[in-house]
């Protein structure tokens, strides 16, 4: 249960400034606290400097400071007095081995490299193992995968649709139950327990098999995603999220690229004491990424605060000046961070609340569908380039132009989403981009040059991809702890449910055309435009309405509100969201 708010204490008007006198603060700060008084926070130009811009709360120098609950893991390090200065907040994050100010970068999203060479790029590692393990079949089916288990394309769509429907319904259990052990814990026991399944995969006989170790992989792999989020929240302000984000999505698509290389290597090993190539294949790189968990498994630290081991050091990573800032930098950003330790479960009451909040269904809505109309090219990218006419390995080699425009894409639109405070109209850019080349697909005849098909199976792969904005959004509008845990979960659910429907758009008898999936697509795409703007305008909405609502109070007014209310995390009348 959200702990009650707690008194405002008076502070003098000379001590106090307003966010219009101080040009790098926007917003306030949570004041969900306990019901002890809590003390106010002068807005010193140096405590104003530590505090992000994009607070999601509208309520300013009337907020007070949120206390954390006893038993949250920075409680020690939490002081609402403390105060630093933002070059050292940055020296701090960015530094590797060296002090130079001058070095700093002063905007706000490429200003982590100390955490991100720590926690944000093992993490993208992690990612690494998952997507070589959930997307090396693509390079197996060019070495005649299929045939040699005597299965087709339909066998295939309904292995995929196992695998995607029981990767959904692990979500929200494994979520949760990173929540109670820590996902520090918990993300190396799958990492190790997917890599057994998928090395596994090496001595698969027929159809029954590959239903079955597509079954389990998808069970043990699901949550994955959403566990990572949760823990790249516990060391990241909302502000610096979506990057981070878009790099935990490079390394998907990085995947794709060394694994197409390895690729080209392993399945030359056909033949070799008696394996075809795609055998190699599953059994060299399960074992790898089995090798990868272990190592996770004494490498993360639970949180900024206890980051000290026998294989991270007896000093741990940070003294006590920087887990200071650490802890305060990212309760300022986001108070309800404090309300649950990082070991705490969802009680079944907290789950209801959280599964219950309307204002995030917009973003299910979305997850079901934005990614449909590029969906079926991903899951066959190198089937359709090796029906072209291509060779096995030119099909690998080939199948690289559409990862890097991805990368390329991916990084430029994360982002100047956050640069212009625009999400939605900005990932709503992925669909006005797939659109034209559905049609042309649709219309292309099958007279057309292999290499003409080839540019636009290429581009559709490469559409700029919005999942690292939309993750983002879920994250900053969830409002709690206990919001954000199941959102991302529900959220990442909806995404798995457009995976089953995409992997069953391309039939077995639309190929090789595919001209009714196209025209499917082509309509979903429409769809989505309609989508995102909608969602958009719904939070625009909310937040016009709460901001009239709010205008009107008196000071006095909006005190009282903000220590009586019992309104929580997104439903607050201070509350923005982020559109």
């Amino acid at each position: 249960m959200d702990p009650p708010l707690g008194s405002q204490t008076g502070v003098p008007r000379n001590d106090v400034r307003s966010s219009e006198d101080l040009p790098h603060y926007k917003g306030g700060l949570s004041s969900q606290a306990d019901t002890k008084t809590t003390p106010q926070i002068p807005f010193t130009e140096a405590s104003a400097l530590a505090r992000d811009e994009d607070i999601a709360f509208a309520s300013g120098d009337l907020q007070g400071f949120s206390k954390p609950i006893d038993s949250y893991e920075g409680r020690h390090r939490w002081d609402p007095e403390f105060e630093w200065d933002q070059k050292e907040e940055k020296r701090l994050v960015r530094k590797v081995s060296n002090d130079n100010d001058n070095a700093i970068l002063q905007t706000s999203w490429t200003n982590a490299l100390r955490i991100d060479i720590k926690i944000c790029a093992w993490v993208c590692l992690s990612f690494f193992a998952l997507q070589l393990d959930r997307g090396n079949i693509s390079q197996a089916l060019t070495d005649n995968m299929l045939d040699d288990l005597n299965i087709n394309t339909n066998d295939y769509n309904t292995g995929q649709t196992i695998f995607y429907l029981t990767f959904l319904f692990a979500e929200l259990p494994s979520q949760l139950i990173s929540k109670k052990l820590g996902p520090d814990r918990w993300i190396p026991i799958q990492m190790v327990s997917w890599s057994i399944i998928a090395s596994c995969q090496a001595v698969l006989k027929n159809r029954s098999s590959f239903f079955a170790t597509r079954a389990l992989l998808g069970l043990v792999e699901g949550g994955f995603i959403p566990d990572n989020i949760l823990y790249l929240s516990y060391w990241y302000k909302s502000k610096e999220l979506p990057v981070r984000l878009s790099w935990f999505w490079v390394s998907y698509q990085s995947t794709y690229i060394i694994s197409a290389f390895l690729a080209y290597g392993i399945l030359h090993l056909r033949g070799y004491h008696g394996m075809a190539g795609w055998r190699w294949l599953f059994a060299l790189e399960g074992t790898l990424t089995g090798l990868i968990g272990i190592a996770s498994y004494f490498y993360l630290p639970p949180s900024p605060t206890q980051t000290k081991s026998w294989f991270r050091g007896k000093n741990g990573w940070f003294n006590e000046r920087e887990e200071k800032i650490m802890v305060n930098r990212i309760l300022r950003d986001d108070p309800s961070k404090g309300d649950m330790h990082n070991r705490q479960a969802v009680t079944p009451g907290l789950f209801w609340q959280a599964i219950s909040d309307y204002h995030m269904w917009p973003i299910y809505l979305l997850g079901l569908s934005w990614l449909l109309p590029s969906q079926p090219m991903t899951q066959y990218l190198t089937l359709q380039i090796k029906s072209l006419g291509f060779s096995t390995f030119e099909t690998n080699l080939l199948s690289i132009p559409a990862y890097v425009v991805f990368i390329i894409l991916l990084l430029i639109i994360t982002p100047l989403s956050e640069a212009i405070n625009q999400r939605f109209l900005v990932a709503l850019i992925s669909q006005i981009w797939v659109l034209p080349l559905l049609i042309a697909l649709e219309v292309l005849p099958g007279s057309a040059s292999a290499w003409t098909r080839y540019a636009l199976v290429t581009l559709l792969y490469a559409e700029p991809y919005a999942h690292a904005i939309i993750v983002a959004i879920t994250s900053r509008n969830a409002g709690t702890v206990r919001t954000r845990t199941v959102a991302s979960a529900m959220y990442n659910m909806t995404v798995q449910a457009s995976n089953v429907i995409g992997s069953n758009i391309y039939r077995n008898n639309d190929k090789p055309l595919y001209r009714k999936g196209n025209a499917a697509l082509i309509g979903m795409t429409l769809y989505n435009m309609c989508l995102f703007v909608g969602a958009k305008l719904y939070y625009v909405y909310v937040n016009r309405k709460r901001e009239q609502v709010w205008n009107a109070m008196t000071t006095e007014e909006k005190e009282d509100y903000l220590a009586t209310t019992k309104d929580r995390g997104n439903k607050r009348l201070d509350f923005r969201f982020a559109h």
